[in-house]
Parts: C-alpha cells; sequence; structure tokens
C-alpha cells in the first residue's frame, strides 16, 4: 500500500543518498508530446531541505527536461532499492533550471563536485512524497559509475561543450525550447 508524505523525512533522505541510479520524468503539456524518463547517476543529486532538491545535470544528447520544466515546471524523481529491503520512492514537484550563469548557480553549486560538461542545476519544489513496496523490482549489484560522460566532456573543453550544447540543446524533440536555447541563442 503506497503511502504519502508532505515532505522528505529523514528516514527518505537517508534511501535517496544511498541509491546510486534515480529516474526523472517531465511530459510536456500538448497531448501528443513525447513523455521524457531519463537515468541519472554520476552522484549528482542532493536534498536541499525536506521540501527542495536538486540535481546536477550534466550535457547530453538532448534537453528534455529543461524543455518541459520551462514549459509548465512539473517533475517527478524516482529512486527504488535494487538492493536490501524493497522500496520505491517518488518525489513530485515543480522545477525550474538553473543554468551556470544564473545567480543561484553558485550557492546550489556547492553542494556538488561540479565537473566540466555540468550543463544545468535541476532545482524542485517537492510537493508530495509517495512510498509503496517495490516487491517486483529485482535486486542489482552496484559495479561502478561510467566515466564515458565526463571523459568526454574533458576531452571537448569548455568551449566546445558550449558548442554542442547550442548545437544539440536548445529544444526537445517536440521542438520546445529549453531555457538554454533560450537564454544562451538570446
Amino acid at each position: 500500500m503506497p503511502k504519502m508524505f508532505n515532505e522528505i523525512t529523514q528516514e527518505h533522505k537517508i534511501f535517496i543518498e544511498k541509491q546510486h541510479l534515480f529516474f526523472v520524468a517531465t511530459a510536456p503539456l500538448q497531448a501528443s508530446g513525447h513523455i521524457n524518463l531519463s537515468p541519472k547517476g554520476l552522484d549528482s543529486f542532493r536534498v536541499i531541505s525536506s521540501t527542495c532538491v536538486a540535481y546536477l545535470d550534466m550535457t547530453g544528447s538532448g534537453n528534455e527536461t529543461s524543455a518541459h520544466l520551462l514549459e509548465n515546471g512539473r517533475i517527478t524523481f524516482m529512486f527504488t532499492a535494487f538492493e536490501g529491503n524493497p522500496l520505491i520512492l517518488r518525489l513530485y514537484g515543480q522545477g525550474r533550471v538553473i543554468l551556470p550563469e544564473h545567480e543561484e548557480w553558485s550557492a546550489l553549486a556547492a553542494h556538488f563536485t561540479v565537473p566540466i560538461g555540468a550543463r544545468q542545476i535541476i532545482l524542485a519544489d517537492v510537493e508530495l512524497v509517495q512510498t509503496s513496496c517495490g516487491f517486483g523490482v529485482p535486486l542489482y549489484d552496484f559495479k561502478e559509475e561510467r566515466q564515458i560522460l565526463t571523459d568526454w566532456a574533458k576531452k571537448q573543453g569548455d568551449d566546445g561543450v558550449r558548442t554542442y550544447q547550442l548545437h544539440n540543446n536548445k529544444a526537445s524533440i517536440d521542438g520546445l525550447p529549453t531555457l538554454l536555447g533560450v537564454e544562451r541563442s538570446a
């Protein structure tokens, strides 16, 4: 039976901090638009307070989360236990994008080790926390983080990463603008 909470408890925070993988889901308002569901790792998620979370978003092939948040703000995070006691934890909320040139960047970036290739920070106000059993989730052993993305960014350098972002991260697959596309293309 799922349980609902108005905020992230200390028990939830401890569970979140132990996870090597989480999922981010966003969607456009247009019914024919594509729902985005992305796996994330690289020790990039932080609980800022009992009602606020953030993750450091690395440069990638798409930027759906930014486009959807710019359009409507809706975001869901999911954490699941792949070892130990079964549990699924979802955070529902309203998110926004913080780019490196924004005033808030420095204070938020202090929560992370920011590698080259960091694109933005996704900041979310949590409105609902839901836990459920996770009995059907298989058990997996964590081996290690992949270094491919950070190695690629180092090889590109700051200028190369920025050029890549301007060419590949300005709009969603449905053509919605991202904050990066709006602010850096202006």
